[in-house]
């Protein structure tokens, strides 16, 4: 079955500058960007995830500028399908499968790791993909809130890293 590299909100706030600045987000967007070139390289699909929240102001306001995925990844991923979400579960009240069909593989990778990273991973909808996240293509607001969502994650399905699914 296919592979899907799925993207998750790695978007304008979340960086220096915007409305919630993370851990090592700029690092963690160019191992995503190499990550979406080994992707396509290989075959596999990418799908990109964009929150955007009904309030007019704030973290992912509709239309304002924090809340555009960032130009690198939009550029590395070309064509691929961008689903807009409201809540931290990219499957709930989106599209999201329709653009999955025939993955067998989900990898899930992006921001944040304790909670849209974690709640797409880990949602029902995902119950016919055999999901991994890819560790070192997620970040948190902080190292140790990483780190221990990872651990969290890792006693329930597997956690991995870029080199070990494109190797």
């Amino acid at each position: 079955m296919a592979r899907t590299l799925l993207v998750i909100d790695v978007q304008n706030d979340y960086f220096p500058g915007g409305a919630l600045p993370l851990w090592q987000a700029e690092e963690t967007e160019a191992r995503i960007v190499s990550a979406i070139a080994r992707a396509r390289a290989a075959g596999d699909k990418v799908v990109l995830v964009q929150h955007v929240s009904t309030a007019t102001q704030g973290l992912f306001a509709a239309d304002a500028p924090g809340t555009a995925i960032r130009p690198d990844i939009l550029a590395a991923a070309g064509n691929a399908a961008v689903v807009t979400k409201r809540n931290a579960d990219a499957f709930q009240d989106t599209d999201l499968a329709k653009h999955l069909e025939g993955t067998g593989d989900l990898l899930v990778c992006g921001m944040m790791t304790q909670n849209c990273v974690v709640f797409t991973a880990m949602s029902r909808a995902a119950d016919d993909f055999k999901v991994q996240v890819i560790g070192d293509l997620c970040t948190a607001p902080m190292e140790i809130v990483h780190r221990i969502a990872l651990s969290a994650l890792n006693s329930k399905l597997p956690v991995t890293t870029a080199e070990q699914v494109w190797s």
